[in-house]
């Protein structure tokens, strides 16, 4: 059987990240590529000995241009899936479509609630009883493609934003990987009518 091969995008440290890399994904993690030339995430692959590239938004003159760079990295490892990992910028539709069906990305709220930034302190002020994390593949409009897995964490009386944070967190966690597993095994993928297609879980 042919390895299959994960490219990781990251602007930060890289939490995400790290837990896709202790899961034991049936695949080789063949860099993890940051537009933050200071994303912490970055020292935490050389450690483990990942490829690692920075392109630096900041050195293009427009989102296209740092888009055709950003592709021309993740193609040269020929990627099954890219998996944005805490990746903070808005990629193009150009870019977008193409790893239709082959990228994913975890957000830090029950979609279609609260896409976007600030989304735990949006949950508090909105009253909300309960919040969450999703997974998704990556359409063009932001925080809006087909959701693979969700996970719901309670809102406790007195909950901050620092408390509610880390319980999401914990969850982004769990079910990132869960998701990336089942894609890399042949579990879930993109339907061509733009729906997710989920074989038995485990």
């Amino acid at each position: 059987m042919v390895e299959k091969t994960l490219v990781i995008l990251i602007s930060g440290r890289g939490s995400n990240m790290e837990a896709l890399l202790d899961a034991k994904l049936p695949a080789r993690v063949a860099a993890v590529i940051s537009n933050n030339p200071q994303a912490k995430g970055l020292e935490i692959a050389k450690r483990r000995s990942i490829a690692t590239a920075v392109v630096d938004h900041r050195s293009f003159p427009d989102r296209s241009a740092f888009d055709t760079a950003l592709a021309a990295q993740v193609d040269r490892h020929r990627p099954d899936l890219v998996a944005l990992a805490g990746f903070m910028r808005v990629l193009t539709e150009p870019f977008i479509e193409h790893y239709r069906g082959r990228m994913m990305n975890i957000h830090p709220s029950l979609l279609p609630e609260f896409p976007g930034l600030d989304t735990h302190r949006r949950a508090l002020a909105a009253g909300s009883r309960a919040h969450g994390c999703t997974v998704h593949f990556v359409t063009p409009v932001v925080d809006s493609g087909p959701i693979i897995l969700q996970a719901k964490v309670p809102i406790e009386p007195g909950d901050t934003e620092e408390r509610l944070a880390a319980r999401v967190l914990k969850e982004e966690h769990r079910i990132y990987p869960e998701a990336v597993r089942g894609f890399l095994e042949g579990r879930i993928r993109l339907g061509p009518d733009g729906a997710v297609v989920v074989e038995k879980l485990r």
